[in-house]
């Protein structure tokens, strides 16, 4: 906690340069100082009706045009989706009734130090891989340990498929193939202390559970624990295998699931 206080207040020190403008040349755009040591790669995909992926049973994704400038002065879209369209996390009352909703979590549970476990390979092999617990163990012992309250990232490389149906991936009766966590893996990080209290699971496919899992196993022992998911993340080719923090923005509602969100990942600059 004392390490996210001190990064915390970093953070609030870089963000507020951002708002010290210098003067620059005459007639130029005003040069805005930025993030002090830290540089944010956005890791959310753009919502598009032409190209949002949704999960089966899920509300479409819909934009109208509602205002336009030469007609009412300003511009204005109507949003329809449901709270896990494109981008975005889940709250633990996703599965469980007795755990917190969005609007219930502590902003400190929307902050998290991130790892990133790459099974690119893997997953290309196998569009059903479940990752193991020899798969972190492995990873730990070429990156040390994985810190605790860490938000846990799978890059599958599924994100290149987004906007097609090869995202979803489903066969010919309708079940999607999509690589995950395995239960015993999620079960291991829990045990061992790994998500401590607060955490996380990521990935750039729907969910952190292997798509044939149409139990949510691994989604339910994880909200079960307090603990958020962060789903269909993007530009994770920028984000380093340690080093870096997530933050978890999105609208909140009352009672929310979860929400659409701008997922920003923080890291010292090179």
């Amino acid at each position: 906690m004392v390490r996210r206080r001190s990064m915390l207040a970093g953070v609030v020190s870089a963000v507020g340069g951002v708002f010290a403008v210098g003067a620059g040349r005459a007639g130029a755009a005003p040069a805005v100082a930025g993030l002090g040591g830290y540089r944010l790669v956005n890791l959310s995909h753009v919502n598009d009706p032409a190209r949002t992926n949704v999960f089966p049973g899920d509300p479409e994704f819909t934009l109208t045009t509602i205002a336009t400038v030469p007609v009412e002065g300003y511009y204005l879209q109507y949003a329809r989706q449901g709270e896990h369209t494109g981008t975005h996390w889940g709250a633990p009352y996703h599965f469980n009734a007795d755990q917190p909703a969005a609007d219930q979590l502590d902003t400190e549970d929307l902050f998290l130090p991130a790892v990133k476990i790459d099974i690119r390979e893997q997953a290309a092999r196998d569009a059903d891989y479940a990752v193991t617990v020899e798969d972190l163990r492995a990873w730990e012992r070429r990156h040390g340990r994985i810190p605790r309250e860490s938000a846990i990232v799978l890059w599958t490389g599924w994100e290149r498929k987004w906007g097609t149906p090869a995202f979803p991936n489903a066969d010919a009766d309708g079940q999607m193939h999509q690589p995950g966590f395995s239960l015993a893996a999620v079960e291991w990080l829990v045990r061992t202390g790994r998500l401590g209290r607060r955490g996380a699971l990521g990935t750039d496919t729907f969910s952190p559970d292997v798509a044939l899992d149409e139990e949510y196993r691994v989604s339910k022992l994880l909200y079960r624990e307090h603990r958020i998911s962060l789903e269909i993340l993007a530009n994770l080719a920028k984000l380093p295998t340690t080093g870096a923090w997530v933050l978890v923005g999105g609208t909140v509602n009352h009672k929310g699931s979860g929400s659409p969100a701008s997922i920003y990942a923080l890291m010292p600059k090179d």
